[in-house]
């Protein structure tokens, strides 16, 4: 359970330190923030991790899409409008 507190004209909540690592976040790091199903009494929230750039690229890298037999990239019919 958190507190909601007034951070000048906006509010927040502090993260606790397990939450922080287990979501392997630091100073700096976006988050998604959506309602969840709401408990008796209190709102819920889902936190999430975003990737960053680096890991979104990472993950690009690591994929190896098989691509149909026979494909030829068409440069021209790929700029059609």
């Amino acid at each position: 359970m958190m507190q909601v507190a007034k951070w000048g004209n906006s509010l927040g909540v502090r993260l606790p330190m397990a939450l922080v690592h287990q979501l392997g976040i630091s100073e700096g790091d976006e988050l998604v923030v959506v309602p969840a199903t709401r408990r008796a009494g209190a709102a819920a929230v889902q936190v999430s991790r975003e990737p960053s750039k680096i890991e979104r690229l990472q993950a690009m890298r690591r994929y190896r899409g098989v691509l149909p037999e026979g494909f030829k990239f068409d440069r021209d019919a790929a700029n059609e409008r």
